[in-house]
This record gives C-alpha cells, sequence and structure tokens, in this order.
C-alpha cells in the first residue's frame, strides 16, 4: 500500500477528497478565512498539496450566506456537480450558536474545476435551526442526504439527521434522527454529533462523524446499518460504545475529525481528516487556522466495522 506523507495538505479543515469518474482526485476543504470556496484536482493524491488551486465561489459581501463558510464537499448527482456547504449571514452566536445554514452549489461542466458554479438555493431540512457538515451518498437507487442539525428539543449544539433526496435542494421524505451526543466522548466542550462521512463497505452502510470541541476533544465516532435495511429506520442503525480514532499524545496529533472517505490507486480506502500538532490553541479553537489535512489507510475488523487506530 502507498505511504503518504503527512499532513497532505496544511491549514485546511473539514477536507473533502473524491475521485471522479474521469480519473482525477479532487480536493476541497474550510480556508482559514472562511469566505469562498476552493477546489484543486490531481491525478494522483501525492500531487494534491502543490496543484493550482481554483477558488470557484466566493461569499457574497452580505446576506444570509455571506460568512463563514464551513465544509464544503463536492458530489456528482442528478447529473450536474454539486457542492454542499454551510454558512451563515455574520459571525454573531445566538442563544451560543452560530446561524449556519446548509447550500447548494451546482454546474455542468466536465472539469468542476473549470466550472461555471452557480447558487441552487438552500437546502430546506423542515427545521429552521442551526445545521451544516452536508453529505451525499447513493444506495439501492435512492439518493440519501445525512447533516447535522441542533433540535431545539434536544439539549447540545447539533446531531445527526437523514433523508432522501428529490432533487439537489429539495428533500424527498423527512428528516429521521440518527444520533444524538448521549456518550461522555461526544460532550467534551460541547455536545456535539456533526461531519458525517459514508463508507459502503462489507455489507454495511457506515457512517463516521466528529464528536465534542474542536480542540484536542474532537474524535471519530461510527453508526452503521445493514446493506439491506431501511436506512430511514433509526432503529436500524447503531453507534460503537467507543470512538474509532482520538488525539494520540505519542504522535503528536491532535483533535482528528471531520473526515471523508476515498480509495488510493490501487483500490485500498482512505480516511482523509484534519488534525493540529499542538494543543496550546490561543482564544477559539475555529480561529486557529493549523488544522491540517491528514490520510491514513482504513482497517477493518473480523466484524466488518472501521477498525478503532491511531492518528496518522
Amino acid at each position: 500500500m502507498m505511504h503518504y506523507i503527512n499532513p497532505l495538505i496544511n491549514q485546511r479543515a473539514d477536507p473533502h477528497l473524491s475521485l471522479g469518474d474521469d480519473g482525477y482526485y479532487y480536493f476541497t476543504a474550510s480556508v482559514p478565512e472562511y469566505d469562498r470556496i476552493e477546489l484543486r484536482r490531481a491525478r494522483h493524491i501525492t500531487e494534491l498539496s502543490c496543484a493550482e488551486t481554483v477558488d470557484i465561489w466566493h461569499a457574497p459581501s452580505s446576506g444570509p450566506y455571506s460568512s463563514l463558510i464551513w465544509a464544503p464537499e463536492l458530489h456528482n448527482l442528478f447529473d450536474q456537480w454539486v457542492i454542499y456547504f454551510a454558512a451563515a449571514p455574520n459571525r454573531e452566536i445566538v442563544d451560543g450558536l452560530f446561524q449556519h445554514r446548509m447550500y447548494a452549489l451546482g454546474c455542468h461542466a466536465e472539469n468542476p474545476c473549470n466550472g461555471d458554479w452557480k447558487l441552487l438555493g438552500q437546502v430546506d431540512s423542515g427545521i429552521d435551526s442551526f445545521c451544516l457538515d452536508a453529505t451525499h451518498f447513493k444506495h439501492h437507487g435512492k439518493s440519501f442526504y445525512v447533516w447535522a442539525q441542533k433540535d431545539p428539543s434536544i439539549a447540545g449544539n447539533s446531531n445527526l439527521y437523514i433523508a432522501t433526496l428529490k432533487t439537489p435542494t429539495w428533500l424527498d421524505s423527512p428528516a429521521v434522527c440518527l444520533s444524538v451526543p448521549d456518550k461522555s466522548w461526544e460532550q467534551q466542550g460541547f455536545k456535539v454529533n456533526e461531519g458525517p462521512a459514508i463508507l459502503l463497505r462489507n455489507n454495511k452502510v457506515m457512517i463516521t462523524y466528529s464528536a465534542s470541541a474542536t480542540d484536542e476533544n474532537y474524535c471519530i465516532g461510527l453508526l452503521w446499518a445493514d446493506t439491506r435495511s431501511d436506512l430511514l429506520d433509526p432503529n436500524n442503525w447503531h453507534k460503537l460504545d467507543d470512538p474509532i480514532l482520538t488525539s494520540s499524545v505519542e504522535r503528536e496529533i491532535y483533535g482528528p475529525g471531520h473526515n471523508s472517505f476515498t480509495c488510493d490507486e490501487q483500490g485500498h480506502d482512505l480516511m482523509v481528516y484534519h488534525a493540529r500538532s499542538y494543543t496550546d490553541i490561543k482564544g477559539d479553537p475555529l480561529w486557529d487556522p493549523n488544522r491540517h489535512t491528514r490520510i491514513k489507510h482504513v482497517n477493518y475488523g473480523n466484524d466488518g466495522l472501521i477498525k478503532p487506530d491511531l492518528p496518522e
């Protein structure tokens, strides 16, 4: 298996790396300024660190999606390229939370780095509250949308939800809550379930997600369901009792989280995530730019689930 030098890309949080049908790897992430969405592409993963970055969208100077552009993800669905992202009208915190909502951009270009990107609109989950970190996957002919959102009736910052999609911006089913931060390792600093990522392997649909505050307590947990089950039934989902990726003092890798999945050139599964190399953060961790993109191979246990491991 290919060995990767980490960090793969400096100062890029919430990384999303995918392999397109055209044979190119595409990368996007939150930039430290939180003011735009950038893409880069390369034939090989190792080339992404020096690949040209293309700013495909800038936040407007004002309006509901003008600030704090977080966690973009590039997907190909409904015969077009789509980028999901979260944005807020400003940096104001109301009732302990930012005011993010979920949005989508679209383009029909063969190469999304050269596309004419247009705002498709807001993705309305049916709950008018702080929401973010949307992702997408296809399964049994259906398009599924998974995201994090605050339920005003549930204590904490965010839970995980799933629904089917009718279009890139319209849900085709009610939102179903899959997980709330009910374990101690999901409640360090803040009660958080966010940053879902999907991996279909070994007859299982697995959702990794991030938990707790975005400092050294940040970690990655795992939900899973049988591929033959009704994914919109929360009773079919199971949560591991312990996280699968946490900080490592020995390796000086802290706060691993907000991952995505891809495959290397030989078809081996990879987890792409961000982490810091220190714990002495000045002020709010969100304004510390040194969450770097890292990459590691995915290992599986005898049960077919992602095996708990150390960050690399």
